[in-house]
């Protein structure tokens, strides 16, 4: 598909997904903004809401039918993982507008994380292609996790309240009762065993709400981003975490840092995880049943957003 998308040419149609349940209020009065501003530019458009099983069949036979060339996402992560996994073998540009917990995918994109500037965007802006990648079967547009973190969605997703002083909480609570996990790390070329708080496979830079855990890592690079948080004293665990968020802990010589570094960080297309201990497992922010063994492979420029970088 070409950069802007295989719409590109034809006049445009828009499919509005709006997730009920992510994100406040403010929602409601953003659907009348997308309505007003559709009619005033005599915009082709629907609102629907989101699919609450993951099952987008009738949507990818009606974009090929009805020649929909825009499915802009009216949600967070957990939201656009599953509307891009299902729709993203179609000749459709993705836009978001954010309106989850984290919104990670979106802030790396450039995408504002004001709903009216999203939206403006979305109407004026280009789509680009970005990578996504499978683990197993499952896809992945953003970033996959084992251990802490995915304890922490895990926990996040059984609380009735959400939003950044909930994840904060738990983050907190999962800190003092972190223990690390076993993990084989199988590479091309090499393979090592690790005892880990938590392992992140990465295509953006961002955990959500600006935390950014890849500094290198792009959204069209071909490369998965894999940052390896080692077994240490949990005094150290968070000035070692700060020191990768800022960039400040490079991969210089793999083997070198599984002995000195207490974070490892490196870039591969593929990468197979071999969960021993049975680490809880996230996608995209949202928990999954974790597996034993994980064959993590990049996708390369597998869907269209309109971003700004």
């Amino acid at each position: 598909m070409a950069e802007g998308g295989g719409s590109k040419g034809r006049k445009r149609k828009f499919v509005y997904l709006v997730n009920p349940i992510s994100g406040t209020s403010k929602k409601e009065a953003l659907v009348k903004l997308i309505k007003s501003i559709s009619k005033q530019r005599k915009l082709s458009y629907e609102i629907i809401p989101t699919s609450s099983t993951g099952n987008y069949d009738y949507l990818a036979d009606r974009i090929i039918e009805e020649e929909i060339t825009d499915v802009v996402i009216v949600g967070g992560d957990g939201t656009v993982n599953q509307v891009i996994g299902a729709l993203r073998g179609l000749p459709v540009r993705f836009g978001i507008i954010p309106f989850g917990s984290g919104n990670g995918l979106a802030l790396s994109a450039g995408i504002p994380k004001k709903p009216k500037e999203a939206f403006e965007l979305i109407l004026s802006g280009n789509a680009h292609p970005v990578d996504g990648f499978m683990v197993n079967d499952k896809f992945s547009c953003m970033l996959t996790g084992l251990g802490f973190d995915a304890q922490v969605a895990h926990d996040f997703a059984a609380r009735s309240s959400r939003g950044l002083m909930t994840y904060t909480q738990q983050s907190i609570i999962n800190y003092f009762k972190a223990q690390p996990y076993q993990f084989e790390i199988v590479l091309d070329n090499i393979s090592f065993f690790t005892d880990a708080f938590f392992l992140c496979v990465a295509n953006s830079n961002q955990f959500g709400n600006n935390f950014t855990i890849a500094p290198l890592a792009s959204l069209q690079d071909g490369l998965l981003d894999i940052v390896i948080v080692q077994k240490m004293s949990k005094a150290r665990l968070p000035f070692a975490v700060l020191r990768q968020i800022r960039g400040n802990n490079k991969l210089q010589q793999l083997v070198e840092d599984m002995a000195n570094k207490n974070v490892l960080y490196f870039q591969t297309p593929s990468i197979t995880i071999k969960n021993l201990k049975l680490a809880p497992m996230h996608i995209d922010g949202e928990p999954r049943e974790t597996e034993e063994s994980l064959k993590i492979e990049i996708l390369p420029r597998c869907f269209q957003l309109i971003r700004n970088v």
